[in-house]
């Protein structure tokens, strides 16, 4: 399925945010940025340009622009969206309390059930194996 560019750049704010909030960027959490890019054909110049975007904003404006741009995808784009934040979170075995915290609001955010997102995660980690 094409993802639009609303759900790239709505789950590269996101993808941001996620990494950046505990204060480390693992280097497993790069591997599944990478990976992330791959799988959602995100171009080197979409990010490239977020990239030069996010360096003068605040991380409440980063957050609250991804919870826009998520909020104008369909709720299959924003399930899949959550299942990338969900690995991406567990991509360097600790869960912090803020990690936690974003996710659940950003799922707040976005009117999108964990529960759903953890099937997903788990379905297509299944596939994958």
């Amino acid at each position: 399925m094409q993802k639009n560019s609303n759900f790239q750049l709505g789950l590269l704010h996101f993808v941001h945010f996620l990494v950046k909030v505990d204060g480390r960027i693992d280097e497993r959490e790069r591997l599944a940025i990478i990976k992330i890019r791959k799988e959602e054909n995100i171009s080197d110049s979409v990010f490239k340009d977020f990239e030069k975007s996010v360096l003068s904003r605040s991380e409440q404006e980063i957050y609250s622009r991804g919870a826009e741009l998520l909020n104008t995808c369909t709720e299959e784009e924003k399930i899949c969206a959550f299942v990338h934040l969900y690995r991406l979170a567990q991509a360097d075995s600790i869960l912090s309390t803020k990690e936690a915290r974003f996710l659940m609001y950003g799922l707040e955010l976005t009117n999108i059930d964990l529960d759903e997102v953890i099937l997903k995660a788990n379905l297509t980690e299944a596939k994958s194996a």
